[in-house]
This record gives C-alpha cells, structure tokens and sequence, in this order.
C-alpha cells in the first residue's frame, strides 16, 4: 500500500517542501530510504523502527521503500523522522491515509516515541505561507517559534502516539496562537551597559558615532584596556529591531538550530565573536550542504573579531564582499544560495605581537621589523572597508576608581536613533540608509563644508600626507558627526573630530 506525507526540508535558511513516499509492500522485511538522503536521515529508519513499537504500534514485516522527493536534493536532518513514522503507520493500514494529507510534518522522533526540537521550524512556517496546506504539526519545542507567524496553524504535540490521535481527530488539540508583537517586547533587553564601562570617554565617543553612521570600526590598545568590553555594550546603543527585522534574525537562528530564545523571537541585535582560528567556510557560510556562516548569524547586528591579525587571511579577504553588497553568495554545481549579511563590522587588536608598544609605562619587547610584519597581515582593501580606527589606551587608576555614574546606553541610543533618523530622511529616494554606504556622487551632494572646515581638511591632506582613501572616510564620518549635533553644514570641528578617527594614517605605528 502507498501513502504520502507532506514534510520540509532546509536549504541555508530557506525550507522546501518535501513529499515522503511510503510503500509497504510483499517481500523479505527490508527497509530502503531513496532520495539522496544523508547518513542522518538514513539511520531514521532505527528510530523510527523503535518510537513505533514503543508507542504500541506495529512495525510491518514486509519489504518498505522510503522515497523523499525531490530526488535531486540532498536531504539532511532528523526532521523527517516523524513524517517517515506516520507514512508507514499509513501505507500499513495502522492510520487514515488521506488524514495525513492535510498537514506539514516536522519533527525529530526519540526512541520512545516522544517528539524533540528540530532546528528550522521557522523557516518551514515562513514558508507556509506560500503553500498550500497551511497546517504545521512540529514537536512542542519547536511549536513557540513556528506559531510567531500569522495565517498558518501550529500544532504542538509531544509524542507518536498523541499525533495519531490528533490525526484522527482533530480537536483534541488547538493550534498554537501567540502574539508575536508581546514576544518580541518582553524579550528586547541586554544584559550589559555602557554604564558599566568607566573611563574610555574618547573611544565610547567614537563608537557612538560609528553606530550612528553604520561605519565599521577598528579599536587598537594594549590588553586589558577594555576593547572587548566595548565591543560587547555596542548592540545596547543600535536602535531596537523591527519586527520585521526580528523575524529575519530568527529565522537565520532557527536555521542553524542555536535559537536560544525559548520565547520564539530574537528581540535582541545579534552579537557574534568568532575565534580567530576559524575557518572561512565557518566565517562567510556554506559546505556541501549550504550552512549560514558568522557573518549571516551577525545580520542585522554586530561582527566583533578580536585579535583582527591572527585571522586567517583568506578569512579576511573573504569579509570584503559582504562587507560592499550585504549579502553572500554560496555557488552550488545546482543551486546558488543568498545568504543575507548586513552588519556592521568591529574589530580589535594589539598594536604589536606582545601588545605594549604605545603602553607608556610597559615596554615593547617587538623589534621593527616584527610590529611591520604583525600588522601586514591586515591587507589594505580590508582596511579601506573600515572607516573609523582609534587607540584605546590603558586604563588609569583614577578612572577605574572614579565613582562617577557613566552615561547609559540608554542615553547614547537616543542621540543615535535622532542621527539615523536624519539619515534616513536625507538618503529617502536613494537604495541606502547610513552615512557609510555613500558613494561619490551622494558625498559631494550630502557633505557641504564650511570654509574653515575645507581649509583644515586641505591642511590635513597635505600636511598629514592622508590618501584619497582617506579623504572619502573623513567626510563620511564628519557627516556622521554633524549628524549627531543635528547640523546641515560640517564645521571645522567636525572635521577635526573626524581626523582624530584615522590613527593608522596619523602614523600611528611611525
């Protein structure tokens, strides 16, 4: 006897549907999975064996033939286990077959039976809402995150034997409802904040101004001076995610299966800092079977890479497209994949190999040579992609004992949604929404500079010796800048503050 059962699998952080073809037929008792299936979906055939008897029903000896369609993608996942389980029950008469039809099945079986989380069940109900059927049955775990989308139903239910039941008759369970919009306010809030940092005033100002330009941001200092712990307070002070923005990050999470919120929704800016012994694949995503790497996780947040010349430099090189378009794209021999990649970029590193070159009171043990060699690891376009870099100097003892209340995230987002707001105001026909994603033609347009201020960015050119590079970044920034104080017109101050922004082309290392 034949049965079919609806299903989905992933592709990177999209789901497709999958039709489970079960056919329980005469013959010696053997059981085969077709369809390019993984090694993990193959072994469903044990699990499944198990949660059927164990929930007390039979296990067919007869031959059975497991088909995923399509045949043409490799399948991956314990996702299918429940679907497999119900297609048997059904192609042996155990279960109503055309009952079967009109629901998604998404869930992974333990051996007892019991249903467990499956990573992706957002994506599979984001994606219901383009399918047919519009109903999802998926394990408890996994029901909150799925039910945060509206126009589909969810079903939660905990075992084999209560998903039989509820086939059979539908209203012994309801669909799962939650409102998203609740979710998403209960869970918007951080564990740490810019009030905790003492001292660093120069930097925390720098940062500020980053955030509000969306300018990526280098923080060069000794250990111990804090970077890590500004790196960390930076998602406090970016405006609040959209709902809609929300949706996508979780969506991106539930994929990779470390959605971590249990209330459904990301609420929170993502914050990711990878190890520098990564490895590129890990870093921008993809493998045989396309994964969402560090960068996608970081969409719509932050990418804090500490320690930026330990890196593997083909890890680098390969940040400088998603950097330009936000987005990655993963080439398959059948299939590309967009995996999206918008985020700003944080990074930090000592200014030597030991880390005490600029420390006044700690002495360098690092030659010329070696502090020249440490820092060409970092390649030159990677560092035209990073518009403000700054010293974060160690810490004194009275600033670290200073009892004075430092200023809130709080305090410092408000000034930040103000600048953005402008922001988005000025670039409103433009396909951009921050001071650092403008081009040459929105420069000379949005950067008009007094005469005071065009004859300090004169001065520096000349005397500092700064590049074209250079020049571009300063005016991004000073934008930025003026932005913050809610002024059209740069001034020479914005432009002074700008330039102190660029320590590696003061000569920083001269």
């Amino acid at each position: 006897m034949l049965a079919r059962v609806f299903s989905s699998g992933l592709f990177g952080i999209e789901a497709y549907p999958v039709e489970i073809e079960v056919d329980v037929s005469r013959g010696l008792p053997v059981t085969s999975v077709v369809g390019l299936a993984d090694t993990a979906v193959r072994e469903s055939r044990e699990r499944v064996k198990s949660a059927i008897k164990n929930s007390g029903f039979t296990w067919p000896q007869e031959r059975i033939t497991i088909n995923l369609a399509p045949s043409d993608i490799r399948k991956e996942g314990a996702c299918f286990d429940l679907g497999i389980a119900l297609g048997i029950l059904a192609a042996s008469g155990q279960i109503n077959t055309e009952k079967v039809k009109d629901f998604f099945i998404f869930a992974e079986l333990a051996l007892d039976g019991s249903l467990r989380y499956t990573k992706g069940a957002l994506p599979v109900s984001m994606a219901l809402r383009t399918w047919v059927i519009k109903k999802l049955i998926t394990s408890a775990q996994c029901a909150q995150e799925a039910a945060v989308v509206t126009d589909i139903e969810v079903y939660p239910l905990k075992t084999l034997r209560e998903t039989v039941e509820f086939i059979h008759n539908a209203q012994t369970v309801k669909p799962l409802k939650t409102d998203a919009d609740e979710l998403f306010r209960h869970g918007s809030s951080y564990p740490v904040d810019f009030s905790e940092v003492k001292g660093q005033y120069f930097a925390k100002r720098a940062i500020e101004v980053a955030v509000a330009g969306r300018h990526n941001i280098l923080m060069i200092g000794p250990p111990g001076s804090g970077k890590t712990m500004l790196a960390k307070r930076i998602p406090t002070i970016m405006p609040d995610l959209a709902l809609s923005e929300a949706l996508e990050v979780t969506r991106i999470h539930s994929a990779a299966g470390i959605l971590l919120n249990k209330n459904g929704v990301m609420a929170v800016r993502p914050f990711r800092d990878p190890h520098y012994s990564i490895s590129s694949i890990a870093l921008i995503g993809g493998g045989s079977l396309p994964r969402p790497g560090e960068i996608t996780l970081a969409h719509n947040g932050v990418l804090f890479l500490d320690e930026l010349p330990e890196f593997r430099r083909d890890c680098l090189e390969a940040l400088r497209q998603p950097l330009e378009d936000r987005y990655i794209n993963v080439s398959r021999i059948k299939k590309s994949l967009l995996l999206p990649a918008s985020f700003m970029l944080v990074c930090a590193m000592n200014p030597c190999p030991c880390g005490y070159y600029t420390d006044p009171k700690k002495a360098c043990r690092c030659n010329p040579n070696k502090i020249q060699n440490y820092m060409a690891k970092i390649s030159g376009p990677l560092l035209d992609r990073i518009d403000i870099h700054i010293e974060v100097p160690s810490m004194k003892y009275s600033e670290l004992t200073d009892t004075k209340d430092a200023e809130s995230s709080g305090v410092i987002k408000e000034r930040v949604e103000k600048a953005q707001a402008i922001q988005r105001e000025r670039f409103k026909s433009e396909n951009l929404t921050y001071n650092a994603s403008m081009n040459t033609k929105l420069i000379k347009k949005s950067c008009v500079l007094t005469e005071q201020a065009r004859e300090l960015l004169k001065m520096a050119m000349t005397e500092l010796g700064f590049s074209a590079r250079a020049y571009d970044k300063i005016l991004k920034v000073s934008r930025t800048i003026a932005d913050l104080g809610a002024c059209d017109i740069i001034s020479a101050g914005h432009i002074s503050e700008a330039i102190q922004y660029r320590s590696l082309d003061r000569g920083f290392f001269s």
